[in-house]
Parts: structure tokens; C-alpha cells; sequence
């Protein structure tokens, strides 16, 4: 199937940046917004491989005209619409409560650190990508530790999410999701929702742009389709001047470039900090902020470099 094929063809499509870049400035000029210089981590000596069919990508590229968005096949979804309680396990993670909830849609982790305030914190919901599942991530990511060193007062969640072009998205409303959690008697605070995704979680994450509680998106080299949706959720939605998205790009550089052209309001900043003081004042307060990371694909979301410290760039309370 074509479909196949999608994530390998965008990747492929990726450039350089031009050579006439300043060496020592971490934001991009992106016509219509001045340049700030700032300090930033030097890229790691040895890059990670990347997900299957995936092609790594220079480190630098420019931005460049936009492209036309893309379609990607929408299979029949799958949604756990019970009314019981749902079973549950607990655990403790790093030094946090955990719980894997099982549900018709697959397993949900969910866990707060310690020292979590219910009364002050808001939502994480972080979807994983492609070539695992909501275990694997767990699991293989370490999750729970970066979750832990963003110091953010939270309830964080991750639910299965589709694993190739051939699976369903799992949870296509958001609301269903949150009903789940309360199905497992989890009561969720009433504090900001971040969403947070990861290469084909683009397909889940399209999805719940015009809930309500979604204050800010973070996608995690996933600018592969789904352009009109964030567009909406950033420019064109009823609620699109209370929204803010933070776009990290590796091998999705060439759409997420141009994606971030098109908006005067961006700011572009090359290389992830090593953490959030490395950020200036008004890359912190961007509405859409575009970052070139250094980090390759997988490395975006094993290293510990880039979750915790992207986190930081939310409206949630500090621990």
C-alpha cells in the first residue's frame, strides 16, 4: 500500500541548512521576525539509530517554501466505549505512583511524581510513535524518569497509539480517553492539558486540536501530515489565541520548516538547549516555536534531553 510509504517519502525530502548560517546564533531568521543570538549544547558524538525506514538527516537546514499538506489513510478507529470500572495495576516508578490501565483500547500508563499536588497541577499526555506500543514506550523510554527530571507538578498519561500506517488510531476523541482514566477511578486535576507526541502520533494528536482543555501541543519530529489541523489549533480555531505549539524537527525538517514559514508570529531556534535557562525570554513566550534539533529521530525521545527540558516551555506548575 502507498500508505506504506508516507513516512519514508517525507523523510527523504529533508535539506540543509545553508551555509551562510551564523555560526554562533540559535534562532533561525524567519522573514518577518528579527534574529536573537543564544547559547546552545553542542550535538552528541554519536546519534542513535533511527525507527525503521527512516533515513537520518543533516543537522542544519534552512526554511523553505511551504508544501502542500499531505493525506494520510484514516482506518477505521477503535474506541473503548464500556461504562464498568476498569482493572488497574499499581506500582511505584521512579520514585512516583504508576498505574497501567487496561482497556478495549490497549494498555494506558499513568503516573505522578512525588510530591504531587492534585490542587495545582495539570495534564501530560504523551503519545508514542511508530514500531512500538504504549508498554514498549514505557518501558524502553524510560518515560517515567523524564517525566520525573521536567520537575512539573502533573498527572501523566500514555495511551497506546497506533504502531504503523496499518493500525488504528486508539483513542480518537480525547474525551474518551479522559473517561477512561475516571473509569479506573483516577480523578484528573483541572489544570492545563499538554499534549505531547512523538513521530506517527501526529495521527492522534490531529485529533484533539479543538478539544478544549488542549492549551499547548509539543510534536516531536511528527510534522508529517496533519497541517491544517495544527494550523487550526494555532492560527484558525475558535480558540487559536489561547493555544501555543512547539515544533521539534530531525527528520520532518522540511515540513516542519515550512510549516513554521508561514506564520510571522514563529520563532526558529537551531539546537535544543541543555536546559530551560538556555531558552531566551521570547523563545519561551513564542506562540509557535520551531526548533532544528541535534538530536536525531529516536534520540528526541530516549536521551533525556529534550522531554523534560520541552516541558519546561508549559504553563505548569513547578515542583
Amino acid at each position: 500500500m502507498k500508505s506504506l510509504f508516507v513516512v519514508a517519502a517525507l523523510l527523504a525530502s529533508a535539506t540543509a541548512f545553508a551555509d551562510d548560517e551564523p555560526a554562533n546564533t540559535s534562532e533561525i531568521v524567519i522573514p518577518g521576525v528579527d534574529d536573537v543570538p543564544d547559547q546552545s549544547e553542542p550535538a552528541p558524538a554519536e546519534p542513535a539509530p533511527v525507527e525503521p525506514g527512516e533515513m537520518p538527516t543533516p543537522v542544519k537546514a534552512r526554511l523553505m517554501n511551504p508544501q502542500p499538506a499531505r493525506s494520510v489513510p484514516r482506518p477505521r478507529p477503535v474506541v473503548d466505549d464500556g461504562d464498568g470500572r476498569l482493572e488497574k495495576k499499581e506500582d511505584t516508578v521512579a520514585g512516583g505512583t504508576h498505574w497501567r490501565i487496561k482497556t478495549g483500547a490497549g494498555a494506558v500508563h499513568v503516573w505522578v511524581p512525588p510530591g504531587y499536588d492534585r490542587a495545582t497541577a495539570g495534564t501530560v499526555i504523551y503519545v508514542h510513535g511508530y514500531w512500538t506500543d504504549a508498554d514498549g514506550a514505557w518501558r524502553e523510554h524510560n518515560l517515567a524518569r523524564q517525566f520525573r527530571a521536567s520537575h512539573q507538578n502533573a498527572l501523566f498519561i500514555v495511551p497506546d497509539a497506533p504502531s504503523s500506517n496499518e493500525d488504528s488510531v486508539k483513542w480518537p476523541a480525547l474525551k474518551d480517553l479522559r473517561r477512561a482514566i475516571a473509569r479506573a477511578n483516577i480523578k484528573m486535576p483541572d489544570g492545563p492539558t499538554i499534549v505531547m507526541g512523538h513521530s506517527g502520533a501526529f495521527r492522534t494528536v490531529m485529533q484533539w486540536v479543538d478539544h478544549k482543555l488542549v492549551q499547548q501541543i509539543i510534536l516531536l519530529d511528527a510534522m508529517y501530515a496533519g497541517e491544517r489541523a495544527f494550523d487550526n489549533f494555532i492560527d484558525s480555531g475558535k480558540r487559536a489565541d489561547q493555544h501555543k505549539l512547539v515544533v521539534v524537527a530531525a527528520g520532518t525538517a522540511q515540513s516542519s520548516e515550512s510549516f513554521a514559514k508561514k506564520y510571522k508570529f514563529a520563532v526558529a531556534r537551531e539546537k535544543m538547549p541543555g536546559d530551560y535557562a538556555g531558552f531566551t525570554k521570547r523563545q519561551r513566550g513564542a506562540k509557535l516555536l520551531y526548533i532544528r534539533s541535534q538530536y536525531e529521530h529516536m534520540q528526541i525521545v530516549t536521551s533525556g534531553k529534550v522531554i523534560p527540558v520541552l516541558l519546561r516551555l508549559t504553563p505548569l506548575k513547578a515542583l
